[in-house]
């Protein structure tokens, strides 16, 4: 039957990325359902992992708290070859950062996220298959198969393909994911070990043979829990699946069926491998897995669109995949509600694509090299490789929302991520606040107004009130480098002192200098507060018909 049209946007899905583009278009008030043809979630710690940037991006929604009660450090790796200490990686950020790096078993990300979802109104549509789909100008049409076997037609505004590495949505619009998969065939477990191995560190070891190349392999992956690692190795002969697709197509990339891995499979590995001897318990699940690396010509077409793994596939060295997907889905989700709330046009959405699928690229690339040669043999200088493993370099600099007409200077320019800072205070907070604390909760883009006194800021504040702010870019803030010379209950807009001086050392702003930051936690702008709104307005829309 055909549905009664209260649906803006159909999501297919509901892994962690599925879940957050969810999350965030509820949190714009965007109507959306949710569907997973699984009838439950899967218990299993498959992508564990969770990088710096996205607990960025879960403060920003609110959910950080919860998270970081659930979750693990990690703060390091420790590379063996031939049983000998090789490198020593410590996750080291700078003060600055808020977060460090941390392991969370995915099926704890998606319980939640998914708690977070249901708290905004929508429940995951479980044993809810998306069959196919055809999209006109108007919208989407879409036919499920629902967990009574009924099918059902959807009539909706836009879909998104978060349906992982088999896609029924990439299929559907014909997406190419060029790539290969792996020579190799490899078996993870989650176990528990005796070994007193330093707290919160990875392992990575490795047997070269005498020509140099590596024929066997243990990764272990610290999770929450006394001694608990998820391990992966070189699968046994007695357990390989062979080569061949995992779900029907020509895609091999994740568990396989058959014999699943015991624990003295694990054991023999550990025994040939680890460090120091160990004795592995308490197997929760294993399986025999392979790995391909591939990318889609392009993340979406006309109202339909991909995100996650449906987009792109990698090895799991670095933890790159989920966040990377994450990300994807908020880059997004923000860009569909104002098309939805029709403040943006269509051009908008095309900007998705040459954000992310670049960000996607560089991944891929950065993920086989660091699976082959190791991540502790990167060329680039460790602050460097930290910050970039962290998600915190991520650019859309080059992209059609970067254009910076000012030009190159010091300091975070449009598309770069907008840097957190801590010592901003206000008379009645006994504390210091954090930007991050400022912005949390906000679904628009936000405005900073930096200069030297709050009262003068509250003059540019009120030039934006009456040239009239765009939709979409309503708050304002001031930051200011001195004390307010009147009361900051008196100002128009909310008011912070930059008492650390931390914001002017990030942000290097060169005079009274205003800024824009978008939905997800990246700069959209950055201008001198003697340019008016007006003309402010009118060269952010430019480059998509939208502003920002």
């Amino acid at each position: 039957m055909a549905h009664d049209g209260t649906t803006d946007v159909l999501i297919a899905g509901a892994g962690p990325v599925g879940l957050s583009a969810a999350a965030e278009l509820r949190r714009h008030a965007v109507r959306c359902r949710l569907v997973d043809r699984l009838p439950a979630r899967l218990p299993y710690a498959k992508a564990v992992g969770v990088q710096p940037r996205t607990l960025e991006i879960w403060d920003r929604m609110g959910l950080v708290r919860e998270v970081l009660e659930c979750a693990a450090p990690i703060r390091g790796q420790l590379a063996y070859v031939n049983g000998r200490e090789r490198a020593r990686i410590d996750l080291a950020l700078p003060p600055e950062v808020p977060y460090g790096f941390a392991a969370l078993p995915q099926y704890e990300t998606e319980r939640l996220l998914e708690e977070y979802v249901a708290g905004l109104g929508t429940h995951i549509e479980r044993g809810t298959e998306l069959l196919s789909f055809e999209q006109d100008r108007d919208g989407v049409t879409a036919r499920l198969r629902t967990a009574s076997g009924a099918e059902e037609e959807l009539r909706t505004g836009y879909l998104i393909g978060c349906d992982g590495a088999h896609s029924v949505v990439r299929k559907g619009l014909g997406l190419t994911y060029e790539g290969a998969a792996f020579a190799e065939e490899y078996m993870l477990g989650d176990v528990e070990t005796d070994w007193e191995m330093p707290h919160g560190y990875g392992i990575r070891s490795t047997h070269r043979a005498a020509d140099g190349s590596t024929d066997d392999l243990l990764v272990c992956i610290p999770l929450p829990g006394h001694n608990r690692y998820r391990m992966s190795m070189l699968v046994p002969p007695e357990l390989s699946a062979g080569h061949g697709p995992a779900r029907g197509d020509d895609v091999e990339h994740g568990p396989k069926e058959g014999r699943a891995p015991e624990l003295s499979h694990l054991q023999a590995v550990v025994d040939r491998l680890a460090p120091k001897p160990a004795t592995l318990s308490r197997l929760r699940w294993s399986s025999v897995f392979r790995i391909s690396h591939r990318i889609v010509d392009r993340y979406g077409d006309g109202r339909v669109f991909v995100a996650g793994d449906a987009a792109h596939i990698h090895p799991p060295t670095g933890a790159q995949g989920m966040n990377t997907g994450i990300q994807d889905a908020c880059n997004l989700a923000w860009k569909l509600a104002r098309v939805v709330r029709g403040e943006a046009g269509p051009a908008l959405l095309a900007t998705y694509d040459a954000e992310r699928r670049p960000v996607g690229e560089e991944v891929v690339g950065r993920t086989v090299r660091h699976s082959t040669q190791g991540i502790e043999n990167d060329p680039d200088d460790p602050r460097t490789v930290m910050l970039r493993e962290a998600q915190l370099l991520v650019t859309y600099r080059d992209g059609p929302l970067g254009a910076d007409p000012y030009g190159p200077g010091e300091g975070p320019r449009p598309g770069d991520r907008a840097p957190d800072c801590a010592g901003l205070t206000t008379p009645v907070a006994g504390y210091p606040l954090r930007l991050l604390d400022i912005l949390r909760g906000r679904t628009d883009h936000v405005v900073l107004l930096y200069g030297a006194d709050a009262a003068a800021l509250a003059g540019a504040a009120g030039r934006v009130g009456a040239d009239g702010i765009p939709a979409g870019l309503s708050p304002v803030v001031l930051l200011a480098r001195e004390a307010a010379s009147v009361a900051p209950d008196t100002l128009p807009v909310p008011s912070y002192r930059d008492t650390a001086g931390e914001f002017a050392r990030l942000y290097h702003p060169d005079g009274p200098t205003g800024f824009v930051v978008r939905p997800d936690g990246l700069l959209g702008a950055r201008f001198p507060l003697a340019e008016t709104v007006t003309a402010l307005s009118a060269r952010l829309a430019a480059p998509s018909g939208s502003a920002l």
